[in-house]
């Protein structure tokens, strides 16, 4: 942040006039000692010191906060009750970023006037400049200083409601606290007072910004560079808006200017580091990223950042690493936590991703994002296991109620609401998804098509997928679609995507990996179903079993594994109802995937289905009696 001027002037002098007028009265007692010489030697006396004071608020005014700490300091060796010297030097010591010393100056002062508005304003300052810490201490209690804070400056600011300083440090303070109207009121204040102030303006961008209003945000940062090109703030919101604006090359010459002045700046590094990652300077972006860490180790969106770089590359591992290093320093991030959990689920690892899923939605109940992704690992897991318990589990009724309660949070959330109907399917419930309603964007779509997939309904799964593949329009969208597809085993939508982000300006290297993926998941597939067809033929049917599951997993849309293990299903003996409904269901499977079988074949299954319901159903009856 720059060095606020025309406050620290009006109020310092103000504060020098005060107390000169306050010094005199001392001075009184000797006239009546008729003692004259001494009356005009202290006048004279306090005439220097208050000089001194002035030309210790220039060097203030001039950036030199060394130099005016050490005018500050004389003038209090000479008279430790002068509270103006005292606020001058606390403000000289919080410049320089000596808290502890600061505040002491200020209580010192506060202690002589409890009303000197200067003195609250400045200990308001101090509190919220401790917030620049990356101590574990001052991030655990940052709650409770942006309170003080609040307190200190409302209190000067009670005293006299005309300090700009005071508006724009409560403007921080609100801004911090995520109340951005009230800190644009506050900025705007602030800049009401005095027009020239371009910190406040600064701060008033930084607010628009966040608010998503990237014009009025413009307009700030433009008023406080014309009002002082040497604010650092400014320069860098306005290069941060014009990445935003996707002007790369301006955002980047603005950001230089930024960390020219002040290159200890973190958002600053995080800016740069997201201008060169979308110019594809991925080992520039990283390092600035990095930096962006070593100076604010707490804030979630520089590792963020490298994550994203390392998931282009392909390096889920080592992005899961660089997330969990951020949570070494913000545990209850829930965007790290879903972050952690989306590559855990694209790495199969379904238990962690699960984990990390419920760690949001124990922190956040309302949180629809991470209620979609852990249906997403438990259909995964159900797929993979594949043994029906799991829906007899506590696990299981666990996960239903945490996302029936996400729905009721968030009842007109099409994409919520069909991923309870997923996970009702899955556990052989009846669903009608067309009750849930049609969907009318590309995120309700993906939503449908896989509550569609876990009713193996492949054709109109087919459709949805379809359509939002045909309107992705650039990689980044086609590469979502084929990341998707890939990651909820539709491999046959994968490979469509991928081929078409291959075609692609900058796609080639991304989607050569993801086809390589693609082809291991086919290979695998068939691998399996070889394995597992093998082993129905020596009535080894257990671990037949087994391998067409494992097919299945990995590609759910071979018909002959389908077929396969639905006739090994039927094979077992003793018969059990739960082994004849999973038969049906890989029946229904098969005809689903095989739109060109014959219809005598066609006829010869569903009548197999038709005997197998009843079959199941007498099986039932006995398997409850015998309990």
């Amino acid at each position: 942040m720059q060095s606020r001027t025309s406050f620290l002037k009006l109020g310092l002098v103000l504060a020098s006039t005060i107390g000169l007028v306050q010094a005199v009265q001392p001075s009184m007692a000797f006239r009546n000692n008729n003692d004259g010489r001494i009356l005009i030697a202290k006048k004279v006396l306090k005439i220097k010191i208050d000089r001194e004071v002035v030309m210790a608020d220039d060097l203030m005014l001039k950036g030199k906060y060394a130099d005016a700490a050490d005018l500050y300091r004389a003038v209090v060796g000479k008279n430790a009750k002068s509270v103006p010297a005292l606020v001058g030097l606390g403000m000289a010591y919080a410049k320089q970023f000596k808290l502890d010393a600061a505040s002491e100056q200020f209580d010192k002062a506060l202690a002589m006037d409890p009303r000197n508005a200067m003195a609250h304003s400045g200990k308001a300052m101090v509190q919220f400049n401790r917030l620049q810490s990356s101590s574990n201490t001052i991030i655990k209690n940052k709650e409770a200083l942006l309170k003080s804070a609040e307190a200190e400056c409302k209190q000067g600011l009670a005293i006299d409601p005309g300090m700009p300083e005071a508006h724009y440090t409560l403007g921080m303070i609100y801004k911090e606290q995520n109340r951005l109207d009230d800190s644009v009121s506050e900025f705007k204040q602030a800049t009401q007072i005095d027009p020239q102030y371009s910190e406040a303006f600064a701060g008033l961008g930084v607010v628009k910004l966040q608010q998503g209003n990237t014009a009025d945000a413009l307009t700030a940062f433009k008023e406080a560079i014309a009002l002082n090109s040497g604010n650092s703030t400014a320069h860098y919101g306005l290069g941060t808006t014009y990445l935003r604006q996707g002007q790369l090359d301006d955002a980047i010459k603005e950001l230089n200017t930024s960390l020219y002045q002040n290159p200890n700046s973190a958002p600053a590094r995080l800016s740069m580091g997201q201008a060169y990652s979308q110019q594809g300077n991925t080992v520039a972006g990283i390092k600035e990223f990095q930096e962006s860490i070593r100076i604010k180790p707490e804030n979630p969106d520089a590792y963020l950042g490298i994550a994203d770089i390392r998931e282009q590359r392909g390096d889920l591992e080592h992005a899961i690493a660089d997330l969990r290093s951020g949570l070494e320093m913000s545990p209850n991030s829930a965007t790290l936590h879903s972050r952690v959990a989306d590559n855990s689920l694209k790495l199969e690892k379904l238990d962690d991703a699960i984990k990390e899923y419920r760690t949001v939605l124990d922190q956040d109940p309302n949180n629809s994002v991470a209620a979609k992704g852990l249906t997403r690992a438990y259909y995964l897991k159900a797929n993979k296991e594949a043994t029906g318990a799991f829906f007899v589990s506590n696990e299981y009724e666990s996960a239903k109620g945490m996302i029936e309660q996400a729905v009721k949070m968030n009842p007109n959330d099409m994409e919520l609401r069909l991923a309870q109907a997923k996970l009702r399917a899955m556990s052989g419930e009846k669903v009608d998804l067309a009750t849930i309603g049609t969907p009318t964007n590309n995120g309700e779509r993906i939503a449908y098509a896989e509550a569609l997939l876990a009713q193996n309904k492949f054709k109109e799964e087919d459709d949805q997928i379809a359509q939002v593949l045909g309107s992705a329009t650039d990689a980044k969208q086609t590469f979502a679609v084929a990341d998707l597809a890939l990651m909820i085993k539709d491999i046959p939508n994968a490979e469509a995507a991928y081929k078409k982000a291959s075609t692609m300006p900058g796609g080639q290297e991304r989607a050569k990996r993801g086809l390589d993926s693609v082809a291991k998941a086919q290979d695998l597939a068939k691998q399996d179903l070889t394995l597992a067809d093998d082993l129905s033929r020596k009535k080894q049917l257990a671990s037949a079993i087994d391998k067409y599951h494992s097919s299945i997993y990995s590609n759910p849309k071979i018909a002959a594994s389908r077929l396969g293990i639905g006739q090994t299903l039927e094979k077992l003996s003793p018969a059990a109802s739960k082994d004849l409904r999973e038969a049906i269901v890989q029946y229904r499977a098969y005809i689903s995937l095989s739109p060109n079988l014959p219809p005598k074949d066609l006829e010869k299954l569903n009548k197999k289905i038709t005997s197998l319901e009843n079959k199941a159903y007498k099986l039932e009856l006995k398997e409850k009696q015998g309990k």
